[in-house]
């Protein structure tokens, strides 16, 4: 089997997750499933829970402010990465890719890339595993494979994709929809044939970087060059910031994605989860007799459905129902779970006010 080099993206702050989740702690690198961070997972998981698949050594990409943190958790998680490529500033996930392929080209690598967030939850790795390996037969035969999640619900934070014909163990992609409203979401789950789009990509990074310049030249001619220039230490590797600068930001999807005629998609229940917000937090922790979910310094006392966090005092909570409390040295966030989407309003009014050194 062709051999697959993971490429975990370490980037964004996770802001939805404010106050646990701050610019200089962003969720991919906090504990929030257990012992390792989101990020430690991600990396162990594609070292131990890939049976079948030939994965190498994976390629991380993070930003300046992120990336000792992120070789220090790496090491710690027993992960030695082929190389870390450090972002001098964010240009969304085309750049990541275009960087990943521009790599690839250099070193002369043969593998396939599995480009992923490092910041979701994959409850049945196997499911997922199984998935990718069908994937490999995809993206040999030049198609860019991603991986659609089966829905259980209309949920309204994701994107959609719309698959076509058969096409393998996959589909062809019909079309990609962004996040739609309640009413839309329920009439895709009626349907069917939709999947939530989890940003998970795999390629030949010689399609891939033939469809970035044919679809986004700007994007792939700054950033290779930023590669190109880049100055290197050991595994480490600075792209340079000049170059870089120059890249516009979109994220792959649009750049590529929904232009190509080369997408395939994998639909794929792996209880999967963005662990994007609060409520989405909930969902995949364990629970107790209540339908209650506490962490730290905390304690529940006739309640229901709550969540309650504590990295700082000891945090009591009574009598409520379908809430989330999170508490840390300096913030307290009260929200009820039905409204974890609006914690950006909170976020905006701190952008605004006083108080950004809270984010």
């Amino acid at each position: 089997m062709t051999p697959v080099r993971p490429v975990i993206m370490c980037g964004g702050s996770g802001t939805r997750l404010w106050p646990l989740s701050r610019k200089s702690r962003p969720k991919h690198l906090l504990p929030l499933l257990g012992g390792r961070s989101l990020l430690q997972d991600t990396a162990t998981r594609l070292k131990s829970g890939m049976a079948g698949l030939d994965i190498l050594p994976p390629l991380v990409i993070t930003g300046a402010a992120q990336a000792d943190a992120v070789a220090d958790q790496l090491m710690e998680a027993g992960i030695n990465p082929a190389a870390l490529l450090i972002e001098p500033e964010g240009r969304n996930t085309a750049a990541v890719a275009a960087a990943a392929v521009a790599w690839s080209e250099m070193e002369g690598d043969n593998a396939l890339l599995l480009l992923l967030p490092s910041d979701h939850h994959i409850a049945r790795p196997d499911a997922f595993a199984e998935a990718v390996a069908h994937g490999v037969a995809l993206a040999d035969a030049s198609l860019i494979v991603t991986f659609g999640v089966v829905p259980d619900r209309p949920h309204t934070g994701y994107g959609y994709i719309r698959r076509g014909k058969a096409q393998g163990a996959g589909f062809a992609v019909e079309r990609f929809v962004e996040k739609p409203d309640a009413e839309t979401a329920s009439a895709y789950l009626a349907e069917g044939g939709y999947s939530w789009n989890a940003g998970i990509f795999l390629f030949d990074p010689a399609v891939m970087a033939a469809e970035l310049g044919t679809h986004a030249p700007g994007i792939a001619d700054a950033v290779r060059s930023a590669v190109v220039a880049a100055r290197r230490e050991g595994n480490r590797v600075d792209l340079d910031p000049v170059s870089f600068s120059n890249a516009p930001s979109a994220p792959i999807d649009k750049a590529v994605m929904e232009k190509t005629a080369k997408a395939a998609v994998i639909p794929v229940d792996m209880g999967w989860s963005d662990v994007g917000s609060w409520s989405s937090l909930f969902e995949v922790l364990g629970k107790d007799e209540g339908g209650n979910a506490v962490s730290g310094p905390s304690r529940v006392i006739d309640c229901r459905s709550t969540q309650v966090r504590s990295t700082g005092p000891m945090t009591a909570v009574v009598g409520v129902e379908g809430v989330s409390v999170i508490v840390t040295d300096d913030a307290v966030l009260v929200i009820a779970n039905e409204c974890s989407e609006d914690v950006r309003k909170v976020i905006d009014g701190l952008n605004e006010g006083e108080a950004k050194d809270l984010l």
